[in-house]
């Protein structure tokens, strides 16, 4: 699927950035059908994208994404097992593809990210938030589990186990001051900063080598399960030989000792 066809996630392409903003502000950027399409097509289309070096993921409006949209009619056909479980794979294959997309995903969260706009914000590299954050596993408030769409794997990876299970059993609100205590989010900026808050931390990565960028979140995804500190080390070491070995290193080297921003494009 070409960017222009999606109705809902507006692709914006700034130099080797794309910015991803689903656009259902009416709605609270909830996942329709369409939208939760184009995220999918939109993740696992950019694995092959080097091109590509970062994404900012963020919704229009005043919330970035409310979770699922129960308003959406779904039709009076007997669903199936066969048929709920392939749509449900159809919702969590996004965050496995973001997971796996080697650009690391800024995710800038105003107002609510419930239930799987939840799931979407934790399965980006880095959050950074507004005061009006409001982050819950809305799930298990509608009838459901809690664990779903990846929840259950990173949130008690980011704030252990006791505060995962106090949010997921119970379905509270994660606000921004405790999202931010917490870890979950690495900052909290005013609503009229948050787009300059990304764009700094854009600037900040593309200052890195491009291997460097992917190899370290490959790396940092890698250490969350590794076997032990053995088996990571094991990565670093072949992730560190192989950035020397490119060819973006010596441009590093010299920018860092002329004090200078490097320019990577000189090596491509």
């Amino acid at each position: 699927m070409d960017f222009a066809d999606y109705q809902h996630l507006q692709i914006t392409q700034e130099g080797e950035v794309l910015w991803a903003t689903m656009n259902r502000p009416e709605s609270l950027n909830a996942l329709n059908r369409a939208l939760v399409e184009e995220l999918r097509d939109f993740f696992v289309g950019i694995y092959w994208r080097h091109d590509i070096r970062l994404v900012v993921l963020r919704g229009a409006g005043a919330n970035f994404c409310a979770g699922l949209d129960l308003k959406e009619p779904r039709g009076n056909a007997p669903r199936t097992v066969s048929a709920g479980l392939i749509s449900q794979r159809q919702i969590s294959e996004i965050v496995i593809a973001m997971r796996r997309c080697p650009q690391p995903i800024i995710a800038l969260i105003d107002g609510a990210a419930s239930g799987g706009g939840f799931a979407l914000a934790l399965a980006s590299d880095v959050r950074v938030a507004t005061p009006t954050l409001k982050m819950n596993a809305a799930f298990i408030k509608i009838g459901l589990s809690a664990c779903d769409i990846g929840v259950s794997y990173f949130l008690p990876r980011m704030v252990g186990s006791s505060v995962a299970a106090e949010l997921m059993l119970t379905g509270r609100f994660l606000r921004a001051d405790r999202a931010l205590a917490l870890g979950v989010v690495s900052a909290v900026v005013e609503p009229h900063m948050l787009e300059a808050e990304g764009r700094q931390l854009v600037d900040e990565m593309l200052r890195t080598t491009p291997l460097g960028l992917r190899l370290t979140k490959e790396a940092l995804n890698h250490a969350i399960d590794a076997q032990g500190l053995e088996a990571q080390i094991a990565m670093e070491d072949r992730n560190q030989i192989l950035c020397a070995q490119g060819e973006d290193f010596g441009e590093g080297v010299r920018a860092f000792l002329e004090k200078r921003p490097p320019d990577y494009s000189k090596t491509r």
